[in-house]
């Protein structure tokens, strides 16, 4: 399979060759001279392990008989021309990617404007005129965190298909106004759009779409609450409109219900960012079947309120 991310002219590689089955960080340990477990894993870490090609991560990655396995003499790197976006990971089929606030995930027809989709398509293309990537979830303008897109088509086609069955978390952490009544709880209601496209919530069925997302409060301080937030559903505009729901709507969110308070809020903007963030994201590799898992810090302004 050829290697997607090349850096063969500007990197050097020690190759070694599987002569039997074993997993990736003991074959590492008994293949290199002299490594300690620690320098093994850090190699690793820093993505700076092939296996066919491929930059492989997991220590317990399986090998096979005559596999190729390069280390690379220095840390893979990865850039994009912006600040909006920063490459968490990346192999042959996917790319996970961080995102800030302020920039849609897909441009909509017509609209010129930069998106994580655009500046990926560019990414991509500087090393392969033939790939585009393919959006597989989205997050809304406003927040924040993280986001994965394919390299193929087929590998989207997976995830839309299988999407319960690969994604194994989804979690958001978000700063809401007031103090939250109960400590944990499950928020259950249909969603559906109106012509001004504001999603509207029914705790019955109205014909729109089931929703649940299920919350835990992390502290009370200050006039608002930290929330964790995971996803059974993912619906459009869903943690947003729930919390607006319960009576406590996301900081910054003055479409679905936040009204600015008295309460300093720490901002470099004349009005807040809505305070959501994808903070975590594990799902199970449609090819190699590896579990990953990525999480990001929380957002400083985030704890900021709380404190």
């Amino acid at each position: 399979m050829s290697n997607y991310f090349d850096q063969k002219a500007a990197n050097h590689y020690t190759t070694y060759v599987v002569k039997e089955p074993a997993e990736l960080l003991p074959f590492l340990l008994t293949t290199i001279s002299g490594i300690s477990r620690t320098k093994a894993k850090e190699y690793l870490s820093q993505r700076m392990v092939y296996v066919n090609n491929q930059i492989v991560t997991q220590f317990n990655h399986p090998l096979q008989k005559g596999q190729i396995v390069q280390v690379a003499s220095n840390r893979h790197k990865r850039t994009v021309a912006s600040k909006m976006v920063k490459i968490v990971y990346e192999d042959a089929f996917l790319i996970v990617v961080e995102k800030k606030e302020g920039i849609l995930t897909n441009s909509v027809p017509g609209d010129r404007r930069e998106s994580v989709k655009t500046i990926l398509d560019e990414y991509v293309k500087r090393q392969s005129k033939a790939f585009a990537v393919h959006t597989i979830h989205r997050l809304d303008k406003g927040t924040s965190g993280l986001l994965l897109f394919a390299k193929r088509r087929d590998i989207q086609k997976i995830f839309v298909d299988n999407w319960r069955d690969i994604v194994a978390d989804r979690r958001y952490v978000a700063v809401v106004q007031g103090d939250m009544e109960q400590n944990s709880g499950t928020i259950t209601s249909w969603l559906q759009d109106n012509k001004m496209f504001v999603t509207y919530s029914s705790p019955t069925d109205n014909g729109g779409k089931l929703a649940i997302t299920h919350y835990r409060t992390l502290k009370r301080k200050n006039g608002f609450s930290l929330v964790e937030l995971k996803l059974e559903t993912g619906r459009k505009n869903q943690i947003r409109v729930h919390m607006q729901d319960i009576g406590h709507p996301i900081v910054g969110d003055y479409k679905y219900g936040y009204q600015a308070s008295e309460e300093p809020i720490v901002t470099t903007k004349e009005r807040p960012r809505i305070h959501l963030h994808a903070f975590r994201l594990a799902f199970r590799h449609p090819i190699t079947g590896e579990s990953l898992k990525f999480e990001t810090p929380y957002p400083e302004s985030f704890t900021a309120l709380v404190k």
